[in-house]
């Protein structure tokens, strides 16, 4: 993962470790100035779930795409985490205009839906269908600071689902999972980000199948069988019996 300062001079971060350390003390991973930060402010760690962030008891809250966050919350790539008046905004290593493309045949194709997660349109599920447009003209209006305009557009085209900035902002820049786009081919779970919105793409049918795996097959031959000739498994049985009966007969003799 990357970590760029937007609006401050300072050289992108970048990171590979299962966990991230960032405070003011000089022992941190990421030392930002005591101004901004407690000695020992947060903790980014990877798991299962993906990035995990947890704030320290020491410091005070942190947001998350301007939402206060006051324990734990998970990120994704595009995320902007601010501490104090730092900004930072998390980046994917990979840029997803150099990826290869993902297709899905027509028949495939499942209800593709932008959820956002951050902005003025929080809560809301926007389906796809063949196209969806959001911006002045589009089905939802993209609320910017400063009155600034912006549209995008999100279509099928050639078994791909496309993204397309029909009309670039000249303050805010469109990017996908924290890169800079004017276009490309999207995938599930991808994060768009328009100054405070934030888009996931929820397309579960793009998502490959998943691996079947066959059980081991059931033996030829019952272990019984494999275990000696018939005679001497029922040699066995005959002998339990009989010792059985054997016991029945002494207890109920003696009582």
């Amino acid at each position: 993962m990357r970590i760029e300062f937007p609006n401050a001079a300072r050289e992108d971060f970048h990171w590979t470790q299962a966990q991230l350390r960032i405070g003011s003390a000089p022992d941190n991973d990421l030392v930002l100035a005591a101004s901004q930060a407690a000695p020992q402010h947060l903790r980014i760690q990877q798991d299962r779930r993906g990035w995990v962030l947890q704030v320290l008891p020491s410091a005070d809250r942190i947001y998350v795409n301007a939402r206060p966050v006051r324990e734990r919350a998970l990120l994704r790539a595009g995320d902007v985490v601010s501490v104090g008046d730092c900004r930072m905004l998390l980046r994917a290593d990979q840029d997803p205009t150099l990826r290869p493309p993902l297709s899905v045949p027509e028949q495939g194709r499942c209800t593709v839906a932008l959820r956002a997660v951050a902005g003025p349109l929080s809560g809301r599920v926007l389906p796809l269908q063949d196209s969806l447009e959001l911006g002045p003209q589009g089905r939802c209006a993209l609320e910017l600071p400063q009155g600034d305009v912006a549209a995008l557009r999100i279509f099928w085209d050639d078994g791909q689902l496309r993204l397309d900035a029909t009309q670039p902002s000249e303050r805010h820049q469109l990017r996908v999972n924290g890169v800079v786009v004017q276009r490309l081919a999207l995938q599930p779970g991808d994060q768009i980000g328009l100054a405070m919105h934030r888009f996931v793409v929820e397309a579960p049918g793009m998502e490959p199948e998943p691996e079947i795996v066959m059980s081991e097959p059931l033996p030829t031959h019952l272990p019984e069988e494999v275990a000696g000739p018939t005679g001497e498994v029922w040699w066995l049985i005959v002998t339990a019996a009989v010792l059985a009966l054997g016991i029945a007969l002494v207890l109920l003799i003696r009582f």
